[in-house]
């Protein structure tokens, strides 16, 4: 899934291609991801792209103010096209493509931005609105991850008694963060996923707000300014722990354990994170004794 740094360097790539370009003919392959029918997405036709932003992990366009928004969910992606089939797609085809935005370029080209979706669980979300905050799931996200300062982020994790791992990923709480980087953040600052955020010390929150924003904005450092289409292999290369069970982890050279779930996992290193001890690996988990 996309997180904060994926998003915010989706946002300048929109900021570079397509501030400037007037929306031509919009395609929608796949009925079901506009979640809002008033605009409809034919409103857009004919504005200026005037802007792009961000709110946790939901990407916005601004048409001259009216949003085209999307939340990618765990198997969207916004790819850039120069030289888009110029027929409107078949809805309901075997195409991940859910839609497909038009531009005439003041260069007079007409390239797309394509929104995709693989998989067979169809999540992606598009809104089209005039206030972002309008849009369910922004009007709920709580701060965004990179925008508290340390005593904020040790108020927010007061306020609540639960796994940090599970914490640091509700976007009710805190925007942005996802299961990737909440593994590299947990492993960076040596703290158990299991650790509650109650009892964590000031020393362990302080660790943890260090690593949050070191992880974070190494990632959005190395994302901004790669084509669309290397972000998600940038993404993968910048992992220490995520997505390598198995693998020497490479900071003491333990091996990366894995903790599974019904539709997800998540990684960490025993000798750095939780004194040597294993985590069970099922639901219910308890620290091994």
């Amino acid at each position: 899934m996309p997180e904060l740094p994926e998003i915010e360097a989706l946002a300048q790539f929109l900021r570079d291609h397509a501030v400037g370009a007037v929306v031509g003919r919009v395609d929608v392959a796949a009925l079901s991801v506009v979640k809002t029918f008033d605009p409809p997405v034919t409103a857009l036709s004919g504005r200026d792209v005037t802007g792009a932003a961000r709110w946790g992990k939901f990407l916005g366009m601004d048409c001259g103010g009216l949003w085209l928004i999307t939340h990618l969910s765990r198997a969207g992606w916004l790819r850039w096209v120069d030289e888009p089939n110029p027929l409107p797609p078949k809805p309901g085809g075997k195409s991940p493509l859910a839609l497909r935005v038009h531009f005439f370029t003041p260069e007079g080209t007409t390239p797309s931005i394509d929104l995709t979706e693989a998989g067979t669980k169809k999540r992606l979300a598009v809104y089209v609105v005039e206030d972002p905050m309008t849009v369910p799931g922004i009007a709920r996200l709580g701060p965004d991850a990179l925008a508290l300062t340390e005593d904020e982020f040790a108020a927010l994790l007061k306020s609540t008694s639960q796994r940090i791992k599970t914490a640091i990923v509700d976007q009710t709480l805190l925007a942005g963060i996802g299961n990737a980087y909440s593994d590299e953040i947990l492993h960076t600052a040596k703290i158990s996923p299991f650790a509650n955020t109650k009892t964590m010390s000031a020393e362990k929150v302080s660790q943890l707000y260090t690593a949050m924003r070191t992880v974070l904005l190494d990632a959005v450092d190395r994302s901004v300014g790669q084509d669309a289409a290397r972000l998600k292999g940038e993404k993968r290369s910048g992992m220490r722990v995520h997505a390598r069970t198995g693998e020497a982890c490479p900071v003491c050279g333990d091996t990366v354990r894995e903790v599974s779930y019904a539709e997800r996992s998540f990684q960490y290193c025993a000798t750095c994170q939780t004194g040597g001890k294993v985590l069970a690996d099922r639901r219910m988990s308890r620290l091994l004794k």
